[in-house]
């Protein structure tokens, strides 16, 4: 994997949690933020959050309300909520410092198997097997000779990742985050960049022609508009806007069952405060 480990060298981008001063908080943040979330979108917030709480026991300390309204319109609103829990167990549990151990990360509210790994190799310089959707999707080309991965990470994935990386731990977090790079700069679901790849030569995927996707039918895109998911961050929208409670009748929507709907399951991730008797919605309280 020299030449893969060369270009990732020549060609990685510039991203703060990449910086020589980053910390194993900022690397935290980052992997929860840029949970299907693109780079664009993530590195802006990304810098103003570390700037305003550069340690977990800041945002341990902060106001809910605050911590949702700065997560802004990055989507999937519980990412905040869990990171703002974690962040308290941090300082509970390790002294306010973000573990090392695949166990303890993985006992953090909102921590999953990815990016325990990923916290692991990107912040510690651990060696984890770190699979992305990049990284699925490199590794499904270059050695299976699938134009992507099965829809669903399988365990043959995880073995033939393990397989690959390096035995050091250097050489494995290199590679790891080369292979993601790679992922999203070059070897692109759409639009591939082959030319330009350093593992061209190798892949099994191009040498058979680049067939297409065999699984297409098993992939859905999801949609957005008139969704849950819409209505639910129409109501966060309206409420990160102001300081105090809002009247239900005030937030636009069309469907008011689908309304009344997404703000019961809001007030149930905890995500917002919903008050029957008055018929307002705010924002929690730590």
């Amino acid at each position: 994997m020299q030449a893969l480990d060369d270009w990732y060298r020549d060609h990685a981008r510039e991203l703060p949690w990449r910086a020589a001063d980053r910390t194993p908080w900022g690397v935290l943040v980052s992997e929860v933020m840029l949970q299907q979330t693109p780079v664009h979108r993530v590195e802006p917030v990304w810098r103003a959050w570390l700037t305003r709480w550069p340690t977990p026991a800041d945002l341990a300390d902060a106001d809910l309300a605050e911590v949702l309204r700065a997560w802004g319109r990055l989507g999937y609103p519980r990412r905040a909520l869990r990171l703002h829990q974690a962040a308290g167990l941090i300082q509970d549990r390790h002294g306010g410092q973000v573990p090392d151990d695949e166990t303890a990360l993985l006992a953090l509210p909102g921590v999953g198997g990815y990016t325990a790994a990923a916290v692991r190799a990107f912040a510690f310089g651990r060696r984890a097997v770190v699979l992305d959707t990049n990284v699925r999707r490199v590794l499904a080309r270059a050695l299976a000779g699938d134009a992507l991965p099965p829809p669903h990470l399988v365990a043959a994935e995880t073995a033939t990742a393990d397989a690959l990386l390096p035995d050091d731990d250097a050489g494995a977090a290199l590679t790891a985050a080369a292979l993601m790079e790679l992922g999203a700069l070059v070897c692109t679901a759409r639009g591939p960049r082959c030319e330009h790849c350093p593992l061209a030569q190798r892949c099994a995927w191009l040498a058979a022609g680049s067939p297409a996707d065999t699984q297409a039918h098993r992939r859905r895109s999801q949609p957005w508009h008139g969704t849950d998911r819409q209505a639910r961050g129409q109501v966060l929208a309206a409420l990160r806007a102001t300081h105090g409670p809002v009247l239900l009748a005030d937030i636009t929507w069309p469907d008011r069952a689908q309304l009344d709907r997404c703000v019961a399951t809001l007030a149930h991730d905890g995500l917002v405060v919903h008050d029957p008797g008055t018929a307002t919605v705010r924002l929690p309280s730590a």
